[in-house]
């Protein structure tokens, strides 16, 4: 199982919200780049960038902090948040951005999504599942949605897709620990995709359980900020 350390910016600093809400966000001391270098130095080959702001205003924000990221650091990226067309695709992989994770998109502008699929390479793309409930949720958490994240799942993997990351919106940032089941139940019914579990990871037995189910990888965020996990202990448990 991947550990994949989390930089969410909002307005270029790091913060962390609450079940995505910007009503409730706290701020951390580190620059995204000053945390990257903390990650790298760890030992962590790869980090998952949100760009806030970005996700809820369909534009990137965030785009100058993961160049100096990627110029300085020899971490992969993987980044979402903003991205609703091909051109900001294109920029992205052009910034050095390795992997582009994509949520509102697919809801929005089949065909745009559709013409990103068919310019890049399907195993560049990850395709988001923020779940309340089993229902697909859009537009950085804010948009509630009558998608099932099962058919969103099938309507993806019909184009290609084979990774996913999987949000339970009711977990995120509440360090209440990880939705085991809902992610039990999505690799029974799709052994064939990569999960990569995300959403309210609290301490390293947390870790631990989700290594037993062993989804592809993990998004690991405020645990980390709040040193509720010390990143020597999870950096033993990264592949």
């Amino acid at each position: 199982m991947l550990i994949i350390p989390a930089i969410d910016i909002y307005d270029n600093s790091i913060v962390r919200l609450e079940r995505g809400d910007f009503d409730n966000i706290t701020y951390y001391k580190n620059s995204p780049l000053q945390q990257a270098k903390i990650f790298e130095s760890h030992g962590f080959g790869i980090i998952h960038i949100v760009d806030l702001l970005g996700s809820k205003s369909g534009k990137l924000t965030s785009l100058e902090s993961v160049e100096k990221i990627k110029s300085e650091t020899k971490l992969q990226v993987e980044f979402g948040g903003g991205i609703r067309d091909v051109k900001t695709v294109a920029e992205l992989f052009n910034a050095g951005v390795d992997f582009v994770v994509i949520g509102t998109l697919p809801v929005k502008n089949k065909k745009e999504f559709e013409l990103i699929i068919n310019n890049y390479p399907s195993e560049k793309i990850i395709a988001v599942i923020d779940s309340i409930n089993e229902m697909l949720k859009i537009g950085g958490w804010t948009e509630s949605t009558k998608i099932s994240i099962y058919d969103h799942i099938e309507y993806c993997s019909g184009l290609g897709i084979k990774k996913f990351l999987c949000t339970d919106i009711s977990k995120d940032g509440m360090l209440t620990g990880t939705n085991i089941d809902l992610y039990k139940k999505i690799m029974k019914n799709y052994p064939e995709i990569d999960l990569i579990a995300s959403g309210g990871v609290k301490d390293i037995d947390d870790i631990e359980k989700l290594n037993k189910l062993n989804p592809y990888a993990v998004v690991v965020g405020k645990a980390i900020y709040e040193e509720k996990i010390d990143l020597k202990e999870l950096a033993k448990v990264a592949v």
